[in-house]
């Protein structure tokens, strides 16, 4: 899980950083608005923004970064006022922690948002997973390895499991590695390869129209 933290307080910065990394978790740090919003271009599952930063309001901060993502937000802060916590929360802020915190506390608040990140992420049509963020695909927890066409394919398969998918949509959708489009016979010598590998009778033809994929 990617998270960014705005924080202003290097030691404060340091403890964070240290103790989310200790859980497996890759941290980013800003030290103030500016610095946010030039990092703020990559991809985060989580970030967590001081309210008193020295070139602006945290709040404010949030703002305008709910422009361009909405990414959960932990608001970390020393106003426990009922004002700062309502403005919060009514901005679209997912939650709160006033200073001073435990390690525990916060371990637990960020553990919250790593699941249902986690949730969000996964794909699963009977025996089948894939975790769309970790490119992980399993069947009944063992790992299936794929090429990046096959990933693309059975990706798109999921997404509309349970629906037909036709061979146009996805012959306009999918190419090869090297940018190449895939044509119809090849599309059929890889659907062929993608059962075989996942040992499934899941992706189901539909005579003259596509394919669709729904538990067995």
């Amino acid at each position: 899980m990617n998270i960014l933290i705005t924080e202003d307080d290097r030691k404060i910065a340091k403890s964070l950083k240290l103790l989310l990394e200790s859980e497996g978790y890759k941290v980013t740090l800003c030290k103030n608005c500016q610095e946010t919003y030039e990092k703020s271009a990559e991809k985060y599952d989580l970030m967590i923004i001081d309210i008193t930063l020295p070139d602006g309001d945290g709040f404010e901060l949030f703002e305008q970064l709910r422009n361009i993502t909405d990414t959960p937000c932990i608001f970390l802060t020393a106003r426990d006022d009922e004002d700062s916590i309502v403005n919060g929360f009514r901005l679209g802020g997912d939650d709160y922690i006033t200073k001073p915190f435990s390690a525990r506390e916060l371990l637990a608040r960020v553990g919250r948002f790593k699941r249902k990140s986690q949730s969000d992420s996964l794909l699963k049509v009977g025996d089948i997973s894939l975790d769309y963020k970790a490119h992980i695909v399993t069947k009944n927890g063992q790992p299936v390895e794929l090429t990046a066409l096959e990933y693309k394919l059975l990706l798109m398969l999921m997404q509309n499991s349970g629906s037909i998918v036709s061979r146009e949509s996805i012959l306009e959708k999918i190419w090869d590695i090297a940018g190449n489009y895939v044509n119809d016979n090849t599309l059929t010598v890889y659907i062929g390869k993608l059962r075989s590998k996942l040992g499934t009778d899941s992706i189901k033809t539909v005579k003259g129209i596509g394919y669709k994929m729904e538990a067995v």
